[in-house]
């Protein structure tokens, strides 16, 4: 059997006292060194690298065929959540897809405009941001949501890419697929925004009342302050997503399925663009916002849709 060596000799040669003080001290500061890379690395993971480069003008296109957002859609969800005295309450959530876009950190995105209702309630209006890289990834660059008690005004934990230390996040991979490690879906530390989403199952069947799908994923959703606590949402490939539950304690037990998709036009699609406009409108005057949203520009009317031919206005109409 073989004798092992020191790592410090050689069969020619050993190291006088001197240079094996000085190889150990070299040896320490390497491994402090990694270690220092490791811990800077499990930092930097908390947050995604995002590059605005990696963005062109067809960010606000969002083909991603797991999450497609084409302009002028509205998701329509129904379900049951829990009350803050854990009474079960009908929940309806509204997701409507603007033809707003809006520049955050250098990059144009797509405003999504989202009404939250609890036991026939508005409890939260929100204005949502979004943009596609150029490999496909969508990511969610901001998100202004305004919270209601009672029908009055109570909060809005408002974070936007490049302001107060906020960091865009990743809100659907242009490839996902299960085992893949989780991923920053936003990071906004002034309003302890840490959602983190990872692909849990591919593959999946369901049924909703908007109908059956065969090729559904789910993904789920938690955060640093609710460790064990998942949000589950399942997305139906070239439909987006279509139901929503949880796993763990969650005190809000949300259940949600979609129970109509509709692509607005004419007045419809004009209403639309002015109740998110409205909100954006309370946003800029809210006093509490001057140091988030009052420094993002405004949205304007997506540059496609202002020059679209007559033609074609006419024969979305009559579609």
């Amino acid at each position: 059997m073989k004798t092992k060596r020191n790592i410090f000799q050689s069969e020619n040669w050993a190291l006088s006292p001197a240079a094996w003080i000085m190889s150990v001290l070299a040896a320490c500061l390497l491994f402090s060194s990694t270690a220092v890379a490791q811990d800077n690395k499990e930092a930097a993971q908390k947050w995604e690298n995002f590059d605005p480069k990696n963005f062109d003008e067809k960010s606000i296109n969002i083909t991603n065929e797991w999450m497609p957002f084409t302009p002028g859609t509205r998701f329509v969800y129904a379900g049951t959540t829990l009350s803050d005295e854990d009474e079960p309450l009908v929940h309806r959530v509204i997701i409507n897809v603007t033809d707003l876009t809006k520049v955050i950190a250098g990059v144009n995105c797509v405003v999504s405009w989202d009404l939250d209702y609890s036991g026939g309630e508005l409890v939260e209006a929100e204005l949502a941001f979004f943009a596609q890289d150029k490999a496909g990834n969508v990511w969610r660059m901001g998100e202004y949501p305004e919270e209601y008690e009672d029908g009055e005004f109570a909060d809005a934990p408002a974070w936007f890419g490049g302001i107060q230390d906020a960091i865009p996040g990743i809100t659907m991979l242009a490839n996902p697929w299960a085992g893949t490690p989780s991923y920053s879906q936003g990071w906004g530390p002034k309003v302890d925004f840490t959602d983190r989403g990872q692909i849990d199952e591919m593959g999946l069947a369901t049924c909703v009342p908007m109908g059956c799908y065969d090729n559904v994923m789910a993904i789920k959703e938690t955060s640093e302050d609710e460790p064990g606590i998942f949000q589950i949402k399942y997305f139906a490939f070239g439909v987006g997503e279509v139901q929503v539950g949880f796993k763990g304690d969650d005190p809000s037990a949300e259940l949600l399925e979609l129970v109509d998709v509709m692509q607005l036009k004419g007045e419809n699609l004009l209403e639309m663009r002015e109740g998110a406009l409205a909100l954006e409108k309370a946003a800029y005057e809210r006093k509490v916002n001057k140091k988030v949203y009052g420094q993002t520009p405004p949205c304007v009317v997506r540059s496609d849709a202002k020059t679209m031919g007559k033609a074609k206005m006419e024969k979305m109409n009559e579609d």
